[in-house]
């Protein structure tokens, strides 16, 4: 990982733009998932840390603009770039580390660079169905998870690919964990948007559902539901809740199961993901990992 920090850094110096250097050392490096998964993949390959380096830079890119479309003042419970200094500075700034990005692609064979970069299409074009989704309340699972793997999965699902085809072993199996781990991945993380406090999430607790977001547990419940409390379910989403709205959602989520229903999905996913790779322990172990943060 030091060496992929070093790879970054050389990088953003490359701009050889002071005003980006200071803007992106604001940036939290968060946990470098797509990176350790190149480097786990591809260990001894002498381009896995600047494959990795590429990756987080597109990675980073990409939250920098997702904050802006949502407004978030904070990003891993820090301020956000477009809080501390506005909303033109993010997106260019998320511009120059995409165009960076991409200009080191060309170090790298034809089938490894064309993955990431349609990973890249595939995330902007989730980003647009998430937004657009969030217009109304959706109670479509297959499009949400559809939504889903486009928007959060695709990158995860690219990196273990192309670190694949670096290190000569098996690319499919190795998208198929990729996939797999960045959808269980989210849905965890929709899990934990109910479960978990404010100090914890480093964001308002049920801010999913405020912004507009139908996430699993949503989508469970709404299915349980009866034609009353439906509508009452969605005359609640997008809407700042009180702690009695907050109280009856999470109440009828325990009476249904909605949280457990969607934690079994995220585990089925996790479960083909280390079948796919079976004998690579360290890669079960991110898995196993992974999905323990909802408890």
């Amino acid at each position: 990982m030091q060496r992929v920090e070093v790879e970054i850094a050389r990088l953003i110096k490359e701009i050889d733009y002071d005003e980006v250097t200071r803007l992106f050392a604001m940036l939290s490096g968060g946990k470098r998932l797509r990176a350790k998964l190149i480097l786990k993949i591809a260990p001894q390959h002498e381009k896995a840390p600047l494959l990795a380096a590429v990756v987080e830079l597109i990675h980073g890119a990409s939250l920098l603009h997702d904050d802006v479309i949502d407004d978030a003042d904070t990003r891993r419970g820090v301020a956000s770039v477009n809080a501390t200094e506005d909303s033109k500075t993010a997106v260019m700034l998320g511009d120059i580390l995409y165009s960076k990005a991409f200009s080191e692609l060309v170090e790298f064979d034809r089938d490894i660079a064309k993955s990431v970069a349609s990973s890249v299409t595939a995330l902007s074009k989730g980003e647009m169905q998430d937004v657009k989704m969030a217009e109304k309340f959706n109670s479509d699972e297959k499009k949400y998870l559809d939504m889903l793997y486009l928007k959060t999965a695709t990158l995860i699902e690219s990196a273990a690919y192309a670190s694949a085809l670096l290190a000569g072993k098996d690319a499919t199996k190795y998208g198929i964990y990729g996939r797999n781990l960045g959808l269980s991945f989210q849905i965890i993380d929709d899990i934990l948007d109910i479960t978990a406090d404010a100090q914890t999430l480093g964001k308002p607790a049920m801010n999913d559902f405020i912004e507009g977001k139908c996430t699993l547990p949503y989508i469970y419940l709404y299915r349980a539901l009866d034609e009353e409390e439906r509508a009452k379910l969605i005359s609640l989403h997008t809407k700042q809740t009180d702690a009695d709205e907050v109280f009856w959602i999470k109440q009828k989520m325990a009476e249904h199961k909605s949280i457990e229903e969607s934690f079994k999905l995220a585990q089925k996913l996790s479960d083909e993901a280390m079948q796919a790779v079976q004998g690579d322990d360290e890669l079960i172990a991110i898995l196993q990992t992974m999905i323990k943060r909802s408890y």
